[in-house]
């Protein structure tokens, strides 16, 4: 079995590789995390699959990037051939740290790791696809999730709700268990998410892109179109209260998944047809919809640590979310509207009540955004990050000298 000479890869500055499936996740959810760590002594190489976001990637990241084909789904062959170039690729670059997020990149970059005996292997877990999981499905995510742990030397969830679902199934031993900071996987720019720093010129030209009405009341949801995440629930729910309230808007920002977990048909044509509801398949100006909206309404079935919370927070909107773990790792009673997950009516009746209690919402919204503030900077994750790396280098060199 290939092995490296641990002793010489932490004397020198440390090698750093960065791995998600595809690139949308070093983009987005990572943005600036790798170029803080290169700034900060580690020598870092990202790696994913290819796609429309690898040249935003390239410009935002002082790092080189590698691609390395991988898929979200189960493809035997192409899982075999990505596991092969992740191996030659470690070989090559000698990492003392391999650091993987997303599934499939969890799965082969902990695998590929492990047989090459790279020091310092970790992986973050950032949601758990099984949580709503059935049957056969589930029993292979549940072997996913073990194998991948197993290879790891550490594991971090992005939650202390996902760190105690783990605990609780025993997919791995505590020990190798680790939240950072307050979780999270990357923080929350509090300089991009806060109200003044909405520009006048570009919220105009987005108020004109939606023709957005004043006298209306926005609902705003951001993430992916795809059933767990409540949209079927959130659709049905807007539908019934429209007829109740011709003022009510609902803009869907985020992109339809038709591989994985699709919408039914019937709530796809609704989204398309209804004039009350806008969708914005992408846009890298969320803040903005953010700024028009009166609300914001988050019904997923699962989630690890939703960074979209955290920037709705920022904002000072209004928060209303399913009660499942992570969300309430972020929004309380106190700081926002938690209803039943899966649960069209208990969600219509939380928009109700937080359309008839505006005033009470709003200083939940100014409560959870001061704690948001404190808590989340990016900057002060990536420091805990930071030590939490150079700590596993040192006690690395004491083991190996």
């Amino acid at each position: 079995m290939p092995s490296f000479n641990q002793t010489d890869l932490l004397l020198q500055k440390p090698k750093l590789i960065r791995i998600t499936t595809v690139p949308i996740a070093l983009a987005y959810p990572l943005n600036g995390q790798p170029s803080f760590m290169h700034n900060h002594g580690y020598e870092v190489l990202l790696v994913s699959a290819a796609g429309k976001e690898l040249d935003l990637v390239k410009k935002q990241e002082e790092c080189p990037h590698t691609v390395v084909p991988m898929t979200r789904k189960i493809t035997p062959l192409k899982d075999l051939k990505a596991l092969y170039l992740l191996i030659r690729l470690f070989r090559k670059e000698k990492p003392a740290i391999v650091h993987t997020e997303t599934p499939k990149a969890g799965l082969l970059g902990m695998i590929a790791a492990w047989f090459c005996r790279v020091p310092i292997r970790i992986h973050t877990v950032a949601g758990l696809p099984l949580m709503v999981a059935h049957g056969l499905t589930l029993k292979i995510l549940q072997a996913v999730e073990m194998i991948t742990y197993a290879a790891a030397t550490q594991v971090w969830p992005n939650s202390n709700s996902l760190k105690e679902y783990i605990l609780k199934h025993r997919f791995c031993s505590p020990g190798k268990l680790t939240v950072i900071g307050q979780g999270s996987s990357n923080g929350i720019d509090t300089l991009r998410f806060h109200p003044d720093a909405i520009a006048n010129d570009q919220l105009n030209e987005i108020k004109d892109k939606i023709q957005y009405n004043p006298q209306a009341c926005y609902l705003l949801f951001v993430g992916r179109l795809v059933k767990d995440k409540g949209i079927v629930e959130l659709v049905t729910a807007f539908k019934a209260l429209k007829k109740q309230i011709p003022g009510l808007k609902l803009m869907l920002v985020g992109q339809y998944e038709e591989e994985l977990d699709p919408i039914p048909e019937d709530i796809y044509h609704e989204i398309l047809h209804n004039r009350d509801i806008l969708h914005v398949s992408w846009t890298d100006k969320v803040e903005y919809y953010m700024a028009l909206a009166n609300y914001f309404v988050f019904p997923t079935y699962r989630e690890g640590f939703p960074n979209v919370l955290l920037e709705a927070a920022a904002m000072q909107l209004p928060i209303l979310c399913s009660r499942i773990g992570g969300n309430t790792d972020i929004v309380t009673e106190n700081t926002g509207s938690l209803f039943a997950v899966k649960d069209t009516g208990a969600l219509k009746e939380a928009i109700q009540h937080a359309l008839q209690q505006a005033d009470e919402m709003k200083q939940k919204a100014r409560t959870l955004h001061a704690m948001v503030i404190e808590k989340y900077k990016r900057e002060v994750f990536w420091q805990h990050m930071l030590q939490e790396y150079n700590k596993l280098v040192k006690e690395n060199k004491r083991l190996h000298n």
